[in-house]
């Protein structure tokens, strides 16, 4: 896919927008007053794979934390700031590397230029997030209700401000629970700028239908070749929201990082329990960084076939599958080998 092209932003050491990577980002659940819990959560979404975090800074005590947690972390740190602008200040000045401020609920622009110039001087970008739940009450008022238009209307004015004080490095994100206008007001400001596009679609709800909108959502911009950095935002576990937001990349070839599973539903043909042998491999997988395709198919319909196109993989039969890897067939195995097959391939395999 031809991605639109936007300009580059960098984030720390991280590049966003341009010709970079699109990367997957979370948000901790921890309150930042326990720097006990807030560390092993950012942790956890780092050996997930996390390549950016959002933390939100409610007070000057969790704005002073920012310099315990950025000792104990190598990617990005992203201050969350609303209501009070002078926690956005604090924040630069323990060193985030990006703060993300609500237009919404920031306040008047002479507050917005504050931050801007601290930024600068920091050399950190600013994400402007717009969210149709807590739109400016004149466009509300001028539009009537959230719509695309009206999201829109609310970043151009904050990054009007930003270039009237010749403050470039900015990343937009335009928001809603709705799937259909966080895809229009995307494509709308897709269409007349080139910042880079932070995409998400929030509040999407617990784990299925969370990981379902945000599929849709995401995956549907991605397609027309919009986005440079996403976040999931599932009412669960952060780290799953890393998970799924990586899936999305991989369904579009757009990421190689960890185990791709090809596998069959399962029908009345299987003989073999598919099933519980991809729970299992996908769980003893889950952390290993190899760019690898694995197929276990359950049946003669399409197995061979897929497993033959997978760098290595099984098409079972009644009790015992064929093995394949990189095409050539490497022999049957039993019903009960298969897991630890697979899994054997995987730890010796070095991927060219």
């Amino acid at each position: 896919m031809n991605r639109k092209p936007t300009r580059k932003i960098q984030v720390a050491n991280l590049a966003v927008g341009g010709d970079a990577e699109i990367t997957v980002q979370s948000m901790t659940t921890a309150n930042p007053l326990d720097i006990e819990a807030s560390l092993t959560e950012l942790r956890r979404l780092q050996t997930a794979g996390c390549q950016i975090i959002r933390m939100s800074i409610p007070s000057s005590e969790a704005a002073q934390n920012i310099r315990v947690f950025k000792k104990n972390m190598n990617i990005p740190l992203v201050a969350d700031i609303h209501f009070n602008y002078k926690l956005a200040l604090m924040a630069i000045e323990s060193g985030a590397d990006k703060i993300r401020i609500n237009p919404g609920n920031i306040g008047e622009p002479k507050r917005v230029k504050e931050i801007l110039s601290e930024a600068k001087k920091a050399h950190i970008p600013i994400r402007i997030g717009v969210n149709s739940g807590s739109l400016e009450k004149d466009l509300l008022q001028e539009y009537g209700h959230p719509t695309a238009e009206a999201m829109v209307a609310s970043a151009e004015r904050h990054l009007r401000i930003c270039q009237e004080n010749d403050f470039q490095d900015v990343i937009v994100a335009l928001k809603s629970s709705d799937v259909s206008l966080m895809i229009a007001a995307n494509r709308l400001f897709s269409a007349k700028y080139d910042y880079p596009l932070h995409l998400g679609v929030t509040e999407a709800g617990p784990f299925v239908q969370g990981t379902v909108k945000s599929s849709v959502g995401i995956g549907t911009l991605l397609a027309e070749g919009i986005g440079d950095t996403l976040r999931v935002s599932l009412t669960d576990d952060p780290v799953q929201e890393v998970r799924i937001g990586f899936e999305i990349l991989k369904a579009f070839g757009l990421s190689k990082k960890g185990i791709k599973i090809v596998s069959c539903p399962t029908c009345g043909r299987a003989q073999v329990n598919v099933i519980g042998i991809v729970k299992e491999l996908e769980e003893r997988t889950r952390d290993i960084d190899k760019d690898l395709t694995v197929a276990v198919m359950g049946c003669i319909v399409n197995g061979p076939g897929e497993a033959r196109e997978a760098d290595f993989g099984v098409a079972c039969g009644k009790g015992e599958a064929l093995f394949f890897k990189r095409g050539e067939v490497i022999g049957k195995i039993g019903e009960d080998r298969i897991l630890d097959t697979l899994l054997k391939t995987i730890e010796d395999w070095d991927t060219p």
